[in-house]
Formats: structure tokens, C-alpha cells, sequence
């Protein structure tokens, strides 16, 4: 057995001071104190929060964006998530216009199986809406996927209403949840266009195509139809805006039960006065072209706020790395051209641990970093929580240790951080995956342990 000594275990009713022994893949005991035997192994953890591994659940590795494939493969992005803490990562397979689902499944396993660190699951995105999507539902609940993800942006992957509709009468019907990328994308083809005739070609104007009513009508929009498909389960994801925070508030107010929120560090953190940044090369802006953008300093007080006050349900991260230099630099002269996209996987928990110091306690940061994302994506109980019989799973956190976030020393295989330079107050001292010890201070042990969730 693995014991974990002398911590306090966070728990939904507070911490508990306990210890926890892994056997196999499983927690097998929580008890006051854990004698070993000869044969445990111990892990002190002395003045230190023991977690539930934390889960991110907006991930694209190894991704072609229609642009580019990311810097990241799953062997390279889940190894960073784990030197920060977080054990599963739930991303986004995508079946593109004539790709079946079962073949798009098929295919994000290729790319993952047998090189991850951290446990992985997968969405299912879909391109398209047609009567073999429809029929292939419930092939894909069959095969553990309980989430789904449509656009209202990018002219490759977008949906329009009707058949958003329908996609959300059918998870409905066999029990999945529909995540949705809220832009609205017929605004902000014209608004590019328009930008960047106006003269506006670096990296401000992504942000400028792309202002907030493109989001704000885009939440309102899916959660008017969530409304018609009888209430229908969403994920509003990477939420960034005041406005769309109000439709969210509107939605509930009117009486819709089934509204989730997800927002980003990169969001609650930094605002869009990061397009100016010019560094070395007078091109550092692109490193925070994502989609949605960074925004007002107005909004990031809006979500801050929401979140402190339990509006938000989970923290994200939307990890869609490319290189600053040889990918992102190819829209040094437009916009448009540039990636979308940031890294964030292995930062999230210091992150929001540091930036809400005060704030948010160790029980906020467990919900909304593990037990959340595990309840809303079909994972819970047996992640998400520290429980007998619950998968081994566990992050043992110094909150004493402090650092600073640099390219050069990260895990994340891109050439930068949109934290560059941050000071952060926290670490993860010990990282277990199923039982077996894959990353410690931060650095990865070469384990990969790391397994297909289906839930």
C-alpha cells in the first residue's frame, strides 16, 4: 500500500485531518492514522492539502485546428497537467464534416492510448448534424462518451439553430450533456473583414472582431433553445464575458435547471490590453489569440465576482498550445491567420490557488477544479472525491511552497506562457495516477499510468 500521512484531506464538508492508503488503483482506507506495514510505502504530508487529482475538462492535444496541429501531443500535454496536479483531462475528439463519430472516436484513441500520464476521456464534437449522427448517439454513450460539444463559430465545424435544436432533443432523449462554443460566428467573419480593412491587422484586431455581443447573444441564443429542447443539459463553455454571465443569470431567473458554466484562468486572470504587448519582436500580442479573446478589464471583474459567489461551476483551461515562434508568427501580418489558442494545462490549479488566494478556500478549490468537472462529465464518485473504494487519484499540495511560472522550466511543449514571470504561491508536492506516483515538486517521474475513462 501507498499511505499518505499527517495531511488534511479536502472534503465537500471541510478539510479533515486523516490519513488515505492507496492499494492498486483505488483507495482503499481513510482513517485518523494508518500504521504501514514493511512492505507501504509513505508519503508525508505534513502541513500540506491532500486533493482529489483535479480534472480538466476542456483540453485539445495532438489537434489539427484547420491551421495547424498543437504543440502539444497527449503524451506531452498530459505529463504537464500532472507536474501541476491534475490527473484527468477530458478532450475534445471531433468528427469533421463526412467523419463518423464511431471513426472519430476511433482516431482520438489512436492518438492517445498508451502515451498518457493523466487519465483521459473525450467529448465528441460534431461538425455536422445528420441522420447517422443521430443514429450514432447512442453508439458513443455505449463506448463511455457523455458529452458533446457543437459551435456557433468557425464556417468548418458550426451548426445552425435548427439543428442545434435537435442535437439537444437527442442528448436529451439518451442522457448526455451538449458543451458549445458561444460566438456568434456570421458577426465575426463580417467583423474580420472589416478590421482588417479599416487597416487593423495585428494581433489588437482579433480581439476587436470578436467584442463581447458576439458572445453574450450567442449564451442567450443556445439558452433560448436549451429552453425549447425541454430544458436540455449545457455546458456553456470558456465563458469571458459580463454580458453572456447576464444571459446565463436570465436563463435561471426564468427557471432552466440544467445550465452549467465553465470559465478560464486566462479569463478571471488578464485582460485584452495584452494585444499591445510588443516584446522582442514587436509580435508578443499573438501569444493571447484565443478564441474567445481576452477581454475587458470590466468583465474580468464580472467573472471574478461570479465565481467567488458560486456562479460558476468549473474552471477550465481550453489548452490549445502553438508555438509563438513558427506557428502563431505566421499571422504577423493578419489576424486571422494567427492559431487560436494558449496553453494553460499545467498552470490551472497554482493559478487560480494564487490569484484567489483569500478568496477561494482548499474545499472551493476541490469543486471547482475536481468535484465539479467530475459530476457535470460523468465521473463522480469515483473521481472527484476523496472516498474508500474511489479511483487513486490524489494530489498532495504544498501550499507553502512558492515559485515562479517560466517557459524555460515548464512541461508544456510550447515556446511560452501567457504567465510568464507570475509568482505563484503553491505547488504540487505529490501526484498519484491510479495508484502509481507520476509527478513530484513538479517534475514528472517517467511513469505514464495514465487510462481511458469512460463514463
Amino acid at each position: 500500500m501507498i499511505i499518505i500521512k499527517n495531511g488534511a484531506l479536502v472534503t465537500p464538508q471541510g478539510l479533515r485531518r486523516a490519513d488515505l492508503a492507496m492499494e492498486g488503483d483505488k483507495i482503499v482506507r481513510i482513517a485518523a492514522a494508518i500504521e504501514p506495514g514493511e512492505d507501504d510505502t509513505v508519503q508525508d504530508a505534513t502541513d500540506c492539502w491532500v486533493f482529489p487529482g483535479f480534472i480538466d475538462g476542456h483540453t485539445h492535444m495532438q489537434c489539427w485546428t484547420g491551421m495547424d496541429w498543437t504543440a502539444d501531443s497527449f503524451e506531452t500535454g498530459t505529463r504537464a497537467a500532472v507536474c501541476g496536479g491534475t490527473t484527468t483531462i477530458v478532450d475534445y475528439a471531433t468528427a469533421d464534416r463526412g467523419v463518423t463519430m464511431p471513426d472519430a472516436l476511433v482516431e482520438w484513441h489512436h492518438r492517445a492510448d498508451g502515451t498518457c500520464t493523466a487519465n483521459y476521456a473525450f467529448h465528441m464534437a460534431l461538425a455536422e448534424w445528420n441522420e447517422r449522427n443521430r443514429a450514432d448517439l447512442s453508439a458513443m454513450r455505449e463506448a463511455g462518451v457523455s458529452s458533446f460539444k457543437t459551435y456557433f463559430a468557425y464556417d468548418h465545424l458550426r451548426l445552425d439553430d435548427a439543428e442545434t435544436l435537435e442535437v439537444l432533443e437527442e442528448l436529451k432523449r439518451v442522457g448526455g450533456i451538449l458543451c458549445v462554443h458561444c460566438e456568434n460566428g456570421t458577426l465575426v467573419n463580417a467583423l474580420q473583414k472589416r478590421v482588417f480593412e479599416q487597416g487593423i491587422h495585428g494581433p489588437e484586431g482579433h480581439a476587436l472582431s470578436r467584442p463581447d455581443v458576439c458572445e453574450g447573444e450567442a449564451v442567450s441564443r443556445l439558452l433560448y433553445l436549451a429552453h425549447l429542447a425541454g430544458d436540455a443539459p449545457v455546458n456553456v463553455v470558456h465563458l469571458s464575458t459580463k454580458l453572456g454571465l447576464e444571459a446565463i443569470r436570465a436563463a435561471k431567473a426564468r427557471g432552466q435547471k440544467n445550465i452549467y458554466v465553465e470559465t478560464c484562468p486566462q479569463y478571471l486572470m488578464l485582460d485584452d490590453t495584452c494585444y499591445l504587448e510588443q516584446g522582442e519582436d514587436g509580435f508578443a500580442g499573438a501569444k493571447y489569440v484565443m478564441s474567445p479573446p481576452l477581454r475587458h478589464a470590466g468583465d474580468r471583474a464580472a467573472l471574478r465576482e461570479a465565481l467567488v459567489a458560486g456562479e460558476i461551476d468549473t474552471i477550465a483551461t481550453d489548452h490549445c498550445s502553438f508555438n509563438l515562434h513558427g506557428q502563431k508568427d505566421r499571422g504577423r501580418d493578419d489576424f486571422r491567420a494567427i492559431p487560436n489558442g494558449g496553453p494553460g494545462v499545467e498552470h490551472r490549479p497554482v493559478a487560480i490557488a494564487t490569484s484567489f488566494e483569500g478568496q477561494l478556500g482548499p474545499e472551493d478549490l476541490c469543486r471547482l477544479m475536481s468535484e465539479n468537472p467530475a459530476r457535470v462529465f460523468g465521473m463522480y464518485p469515483r473521481k472527484g472525491c476523496l472516498a474508500e473504494g474511489a479511483d487513486a487519484d490524489v494530489c498532495v499540495w504544498d501550499p507553502q511552497a512558492r515559485w515562479t511560472i517560466r517557459a524555460a522550466t515548464q512541461h508544456q511543449a510550447v515556446d511560452y506562457t501567457p504567465l510568464e514571470g507570475f509568482e505563484a504561491h503553491g505547488r504540487a508536492k505529490a501526484v498519484f495516477v491510479n495508484g502509481v506516483l507520476a509527478a513530484r515538486d513538479g517534475e514528472p517521474t517517467g511513469a505514464q499510468p495514465g487510462r481511458y475513462v469512460p463514463r
